[in-house]
């Protein structure tokens, strides 16, 4: 399936912002497969957008819903 517009990828620091969490929290949850799925570029690690929002989807606490 082609897409007609590349989705924009993000750096560990936007996705660190993103999330508020440090940007080594986000690379310890890589090493421990806890986090959104990166993709390498070459030597550069990057995220998907639409990966860190479904990542978050999922992580979403609901206990607390009415």
């Amino acid at each position: 399936m082609a897409q007609s517009m590349a989705e924009p990828l993000l750096t560990p620091d936007q996705v660190a912002a993103v999330l508020g969490v440090p940007k080594t929290t986000l690379f310890r949850w890589r090493v421990d497969a806890k986090g959104p799925l990166g993709i390498r570029v070459g030597k550069h690690l990057r995220f998907r957008q639409s990966e860190v929002d479904r990542w978050l989807d999922e992580h979403t606490d609901t206990r607390g819903a009415a």
